[in-house]
């Protein structure tokens, strides 16, 4: 065979084994995704199969088809230089061994710079990243044998292959309509702040994410020295210090609770202590709840804090990322919204108490990450947000031991492409009041109940990281329909959304210089 037939085999061969291993990594991720959801009760008959495996292919395979490509071309490059420095038998051997392992490298360097745990959802486990290597192994099998000297390739196959194209989705353009409303900066150059609370007196609170618990004054001013006494925060990535709330009573007790991420990267936790606001710091601090089980990285914690009536305390959690099936496991905190007593004990009427199994503090299940919450009076409802994927950002009103869904039911997707589950619904599980596609990233919410904007009075205000933007969102029964869009000319992600004593919205945020903005009217 003369060099360049040879070069044209090798490239045809390459070709074919490329697509073999875009398609039957695909394939696998695929059914190892399914497989999940089967272990959670969930009916997986054969035309859904089929349909969530046409799904992958179309929106999965070009991410991984970008990931296995690079590691492919590297990893056979090499496997054939290997093969002129060793006998010709151990070529294939080189072939298929360099594509398991480059394929494994890759992943390993893409999910240490990515912003969630692991990107492809299937390698979350042992037994998903051997399916995924095997698949890949397969492809350095194929292209050992067909590129071996003195084969010939068709042409046809490459043409085939080069005839794949892709298809980019459009965005959507929001219209601004007039303003009521003017923004001013009431204070700057905070570190990524994620909450803010009013005190009777006037004044504020403001959490920065790497655990620092700012005070604001009633004549505005950002008191120059952190708060004394926080508890030790877990700060990377999505963990830090979350929220804060003062006790129903803090006029008397000067009483406030805060939640934050505890542990480490290989063990964390979301908690929530207690302490009193003295002079200048926190002073008799305790913890009163920690969620369980433990988790490692540092993805979707919840945090949000609010009072119920009751006086009974609701803090949201999520599912730790990589542990979304948990979040259908009543025996453990992750993906649920729970409920305990001001001082960490559990109230008798939870719906999960003497459950045999259940963990006694969980008041709702099958939730992802919520970092919205609020209790609206006017029609004594629960009502959260949490984060879907790619999609399928919900608000959800709270019924105690209802299960949302998560992840048997979502109308996102994977950030890989992949579909996470076939269903939008599912037997069992609650619809969403509201869901966004694509995904708006929502965090923050508040029940407006102020008298500087009458007409947006009832109305629930969303805070988005994504979008950048405010959504007023009117909540009817357990059903809700998204009206305006507001603040988009702040231009920054906003982390938190309250409604102040004067009336005013007062936002929060989420930069490396962060900042409170005051919207009042014109």
């Amino acid at each position: 065979m003369n060099r360049p037939t040879r070069m044209r085999t090798t490239l045809a061969s390459f070709l074919i084994a490329l697509l073999i291993g875009v398609v039957s990594g695909t394939l696998v991720q695929t059914q190892i995704n399914l497989l999940a959801l089967q272990n959670l009760g969930v009916v997986i008959d054969l035309q859904t199969r089929i349909a969530s495996s046409f799904h992958d292919l179309g929106n999965f395979s070009p991410v991984y088809a970008v990931l296995f490509g690079g590691s492919f071309v590297a990893s056979q490059a090499v496997a054939l230089l290997f093969t002129r420095f060793t006998a010709a038998i151990w070529r294939t051997f080189w072939c298929t061994f360099g594509a398991a392992l480059g394929l494994w490298l890759t992943f390993k360097v893409v999910d240490m710079f990515a912003p969630m745990p692991v990107l492809i959802a299937s390698t979350r486990t042992v037994g998903g990243m051997l399916s995924m290597l095997a698949a890949a192994a397969v492809s350095g099998l194929v292209f050992a044998k067909l590129s071996k000297p003195g084969k010939a390739v068709g042409m046809p196959a490459l043409a085939l292959l080069l005839g794949v194209g892709l298809a980019l989705p459009q965005g959507d353009a929001i219209a601004q309509g007039s303003k009521p409303y003017k923004i001013e900066t009431v204070v700057e150059g905070l570190e990524s702040p994620w909450s803010m609370a009013f005190l009777p007196d006037g004044r504020a609170l403001i959490t920065e994410k790497p655990g620092r618990l700012r005070l604001l004054g009633t004549d505005g001013k950002l008191q120059a020295k952190p708060l004394s006494g926080v508890p030790q925060v877990f700060y990377s990535g999505q963990a830090g210090l979350f929220d804060v709330l003062p006790a129903t009573d803090f006029a008397q007790s000067q009483q406030i609770f805060l939640s934050y991420a505890c542990g480490n990267r290989s063990a964390n936790h979301t908690c929530v202590s207690s302490a009193t606001l003295g002079a200048n710091g926190l002073e008799s601090v305790k913890e009163i709840f920690r969620s369980q089980m433990a988790k490692s990285g540092s993805a979707h914690f919840g945090g949000r804090l609010v009072w119920l009536p009751d006086n009974t305390l609701v803090i949201t959690l999520g599912d730790g990322y990589s542990y979304r099936e948990e979040a259908q496991n009543l025996s453990n905190h992750l993906g649920k919204i729970v409920r305990i007593n001001a001082d960490g004990s559990v109230p008798k009427n939870n719906p999960f108490v003497g459950k045999p199994g259940a963990k006694p503090e969980i008041y709702s299940y099958g939730h992802r990450n919520v970092q919205g919450l609020a209790y609206d009076a006017a029609t004594k409802q629960l009502i959260s947000h949490e984060h879907g994927p790619r999609g399928g950002d919900e608000v959800n009103v709270i019924t105690p031991g209802i299960n949302y869904g998560w992840p048997k039911a979502t109308y996102g997707i994977d950030y890989s492409g992949a579909q996470i589950s076939p269903y939008n619904e599912y037997e069992g599980t609650q619809q969403p009041a509201i869901y966004w596609v694509p995904s708006i990233a929502p965090s923050g919410i508040t029940v407006y109940n102020g008298d500087m904007f009458p007409q947006w009075k009832g109305s629930l205000l969303v805070g988005a990281l994504k979008a950048k933007q405010v959504s007023r969102v009117v909540l009817k029964g357990n059903k809700a329909a998204e009206v305006d869009v507001l603040f988009k000319e702040v231009g920054e992600r906003i982390r938190d959304i309250r409604t102040g004593p004067d009336g005013a919205i007062y936002l929060l945020t989420d930069n490396a210089d962060g900042r409170v903005l005051r919207v009042s009217a014109q």
